[in-house]
């Protein structure tokens, strides 16, 4: 860490993995250059994925059989949480989508100003290019948490967040797969967390293309809206 660089011992980067081999390692140690502390969950993979995380230099959890990204985002911040000195959190990517130096202004906003959890938002700035269905898909997610939560996101499925203490201890995600992140907005307006949001850069590399992760998870987000 260069001299340049804000301390992070305190903070723990909780990463859900599932069959990233490709790109995980890589991702691993571009984040340690900045965040020490990285937990790697592996959601039941098929693939290499534990041993690339653990050579990435991360610690692995394992859960035996897939029980989807909200299951271990909840298994990540358990285990963050009861380290000794854990004092913020940031739920990453394991794809290679997420930016470290977004994850790093977000902490940093959480050490100067009274917010408990910051939420990224691709819609804050014009870097992130998304597709048309995408970008539809988000915003009646966005509506429809509004009206069911209260709590005012600008991008309410985004899974780059920044919280303290307080939010590990409180948050406690029941719903395993796409609707997680709905129930995280539920969560936020039930326990009053102050929060705000923070434009980040998603890039949507040719390999989550390949996966064709943005049009299935546009079809989980909205079928898991509307059928509960």
């Amino acid at each position: 860490m260069s001299n340049n660089t804000p301390t992070t011992d305190d903070t723990w980067l909780i990463i859900p993995l599932y069959n990233e081999a490709t790109v995980v390692q890589d991702v691993i140690r571009g984040a340690l250059q900045v965040f020490p502390n990285i937990v790697c969950v592996d959601d039941g993979s098929h693939d290499a994925s534990v041993a690339e995380a653990l050579a990435g230099g991360a610690v692995v959890l394992r859960h035996p059989i897939n029980l989807g990204q909200g299951a271990a985002l909840q298994t990540g911040i358990e285990f963050a949480r009861a380290q000794p000195g854990a004092e913020y959190f940031v739920t990453f990517d394991s794809d290679g989508q997420h930016q470290v130096a977004d994850a790093l202004a977000m902490v940093e906003r959480l050490r100067t100003e009274d917010y408990d959890i910051i939420v990224g938002s691709r819609f804050l700035d014009d870097r992130t290019n998304a597709s048309a269905l995408k970008k539809f898909v988000l915003k009646v997610a966005v509506l429809f948490e509004r009206l069911s939560t209260g709590v005012r996101l600008t991008d309410a499925h985004n899974g780059l967040r920044a919280f303290n203490s307080k939010t590990a201890h409180v948050l406690n995600i029941q719903q395993n797969r796409m609707a997680h992140a709905s129930e995280i907005v539920a969560q936020i307006g039930q326990h009053k967390l102050r929060y705000a949001e923070q434009p980040v850069h998603i890039v949507y590399t040719d390999y989550s293309r390949s996966k064709g992760q943005s049009l299935w998870n546009s079809v989980n987000i909205l079928s898991e809206l509307f059928i509960k």
